[in-house]
């Protein structure tokens, strides 16, 4: 196996393979590895802010979806995205000046964690969300409990009569001398 020049561009193109089939996410991450690819040293700090806005949009987006779904994977997916916040902090905070090794450096390890962590975490997403959410069958079955509760829902309220409730003396006013 060949080894990685590091001053050639570690370059990553966005693939079909890549997709978790939600569109948003999809989007989003086709976007993201459109700003690693733009990293270069004549733009590297404009670049690099636009980059940590959006990682932290699309983080967002992805835990806000997966919450509301109820991912029973939401707080270790929660955790790996801290755990990379905290990653490009250290390596944005250590001072050193910009260099085409070190831009190379970031975009290397920027294309990596993308890639695993689409691979693994986010695909593993997509396949819970299709079972689970997106597939007709859920569909239906949120449609069925739906239904369910709206057909329960009336017998839950006081019924309306539309005629004036009479008031009946059988067996127990006659007994009582009533009538």
């Amino acid at each position: 196996m060949a080894q990685e020049d590091p001053k050639k561009p570690f370059v990553i193109e966005w693939r079909q393979g890549f997709k978790v089939n939600i569109d948003q996410v999809d989007d989003e991450h086709q976007h993201l590895f459109t700003l690693v690819k733009a990293l270069n040293l004549d733009s590297v700090q404009q670049t690099v802010e636009e980059l940590l806005d959006y990682v932290v949009v699309h983080f967002s987006n992805e835990q806000a979806l997966m919450e509301k779904s109820g991912y029973p994977a939401f707080e270790q997916h929660l955790k790996l995205h801290e755990d990379f916040a905290g990653h490009v902090a250290d390596f944005l905070g250590n001072g050193d000046a910009w260099t085409e090794e070190r831009v190379q450096e970031l975009r290397r390890f920027l294309n990596k964690w993308l890639v695993g962590h689409i691979m693994t975490h986010d695909l593993r997403f997509g396949k819970w969300y299709a079972e689970h959410i997106a597939s007709p069958a859920a569909q239906q079955r949120q449609v069925s409990l739906a239904e369910k509760a709206a057909a329960i829902k009336p017998q839950l309220q006081p019924q309306e009569h539309s005629a004036p409730v009479q008031k009946h003396r059988g067996f127990f006013a006659t007994l009582f001398g009533l009538r």
